[in-house]
C-alpha cells in the first residue's frame, strides 16, 4: 500500500508538472505573436491636432480691422466688441463679458470691457491663452497724422485673430483634454505718447488697463491656470518672435516647450533660440499680481531701438502688413501646445 500510494503521488505530480508547462508555454506563444505584430499596433494613439487656418485668422483680423479704430468710448470699439462676444458664444461653453471704467493718463474715464470664452469648463488644469483687442489712439510714432487712431491689425487685431480661430478649432474638435479660456483685454494700448509731456508719473505709463483690472478682480474667484500664453503682434511678414526677458525669467520651462513645439513644427524662423529684454505688456500683470506663470510671444526687431518694428503705432499697421504664414506659425505652436498638455 506504501508503494502504490507514493506511486500515485508521483503520476499526480507529473500531471501538475505538465499542466504547469503548457500554461507556460501558450503565453509564450501568444507574447511571441504579440511581438511579431506591427510596431504601430503596439504604439499607443496618437493625440490628432487639429490644422490651424490661416485663411480663417486672416478673415477674423479683416472683420476687426472692417469695424474702424477699436479705441474704448469710440463705435467701432463697442460694435467690434459685441461682434467677438457673440462670435465666442457660438463657439465657447461660457463667455463671459467683465465690463468696468478705468482712468486713462489724462482722466479721460474709460469704459472697458474683457471677454472671457472658457471651454472644458470642467476640467481643473486649466490653460490661459489672451491678447488684447483695443486699438492705439494716436499714430504717435508715425511722422503724419499723430493724433488720429490707427487701424492696429497687427498690433491687438493678430492676436486676437489666432485667437478666435483657435477657439473655433476647439469647438470644432474636442479632442483636447485640459481647460482653456481665452481672455480678451481692453485698454491695453491707452498708454502716454511719446510727444507728451507731463505724465511722467503715470503708473506703468496708462498702459494694460484690462490686465491690471483683471488680475485684481478675476472672473472666477480664486481663478488659476497651469500656465499662460499671451499674443501680441503675431502676423507680420517675417516677424521674428525671441524669448521675452520677462517670460524667461518667470516661466523658462513653458518658453522652451512652445519654441521647441514651433521648431519641431518647422517654425524655426519664426522662433528664435535667443533672449529679448523684458517689456510692458499684459502678461507682466498676469504673472506678478494673478500669480499666474504667463509667456509673451510678441514680436522683436533687434534693428530698432524701441524693441518693435517701425510699423509699430503708426498707419502703417494696416492689412498689408498681415501674413498668412505667420498667422499659421503662431496658430499651429499654440494648437500643439494645447493639444499636448
Amino acid at each position: 500500500m506504501i508503494t502504490y500510494y507514493s506511486g500515485m503521488k508521483f503520476f499526480n505530480y507529473l500531471l501538475l508538472l505538465f499542466g504547469v508547462m503548457t500554461i507556460l508555454a501558450a503565453c509564450d506563444s501568444e507574447k511571441k505573436a504579440e511581438d511579431k505584430l506591427p510596431l504601430e499596433a503596439n504604439k499607443k494613439p496618437e493625440i490628432a491636432i487639429p490644422e490651424f487656418n490661416a485663411d480663417s485668422a486672416y478673415h477674423f483680423i479683416e472683420k476687426q480691422v472692417s469695424f474702424g479704430p477699436r479705441v474704448p468710448n469710440g463705435v467701432g470699439h463697442r460694435e467690434c466688441g459685441d461682434y467677438l462676444v457673440e462670435k465666442l458664444k457660438s463657439y465657447a461653453d461660457e463667455v463671459k463679458e467683465q465690463q468696468f471704467e478705468s482712468k486713462a493718463y489724462d482722466g479721460t474715464n474709460l469704459y472697458l470691457k474683457n471677454i472671457i470664452a472658457s471651454f472644458n469648463t470642467n476640467s481643473k488644469k486649466r490653460i490661459l491663452l489672451a491678447a488684447h483687442w483695443d486699438t492705439r489712439p494716436v499714430a504717435d510714432k508715425d511722422s503724419v497724422n499723430k493724433q488720429e487712431p490707427i487701424a492696429g491689425a497687427n498690433d491687438g487685431g493678430s492676436g486676437v485673430g489666432v485667437l478666435m480661430e483657435i477657439a473655433r478649432q476647439l469647438h470644432l474638435d474636442t479632442g483636447f483634454r485640459v481647460g482653456v479660456d481665452l481672455i480678451l483685454f481692453d485698454g491695453e494700448d491707452y498708454g502716454v505718447p511719446v510727444y507728451e509731456e507731463g505724465f511722467k508719473n503715470v503708473p506703468y505709463s496708462g498702459y494694460c488697463l484690462g490686465s491690471q483690472y483683471w488680475a485684481r478682480n478675476k472672473h472666477v474667484p480664486g481663478y488659476s491656470a497651469y500656465y499662460g500664453v499671451l499674443l501680441d503682434m503675431v502676423g507680420a511678414k517675417g516677424a521674428k518672435f525671441y524669448q521675452e526677458g520677462l517670460s524667461m525669467s518667470s516661466a523658462p520651462s513653458i518658453v522652451k516647450k512652445v519654441w521647441d513645439f514651433g521648431h519641431g513644427l518647422g517654425y524655426g524662423d519664426y522662433f528664435i533660440y535667443q533672449k529679448s529684454q523684458d517689456i510692458l505688456d499684459d502678461h507682466r500683470f498676469v504673472n506678478q499680481w494673478a500669480n499666474i506663470p504667463m509667456i509673451d510671444i510678441v514680436e522683436y526687431d533687434p534693428a530698432t531701438k524701441n524693441y518693435f518694428s517701425d510699423y509699430h503705432h503708426t498707419h502703417r499697421d494696416n492689412m498689408d502688413l498681415i501674413d498668412k504664414n505667420t498667422l499659421k506659425a503662431v496658430g499651429q505652436t499654440v494648437l500643439k501646445t494645447i493639444y499636448l498638455e
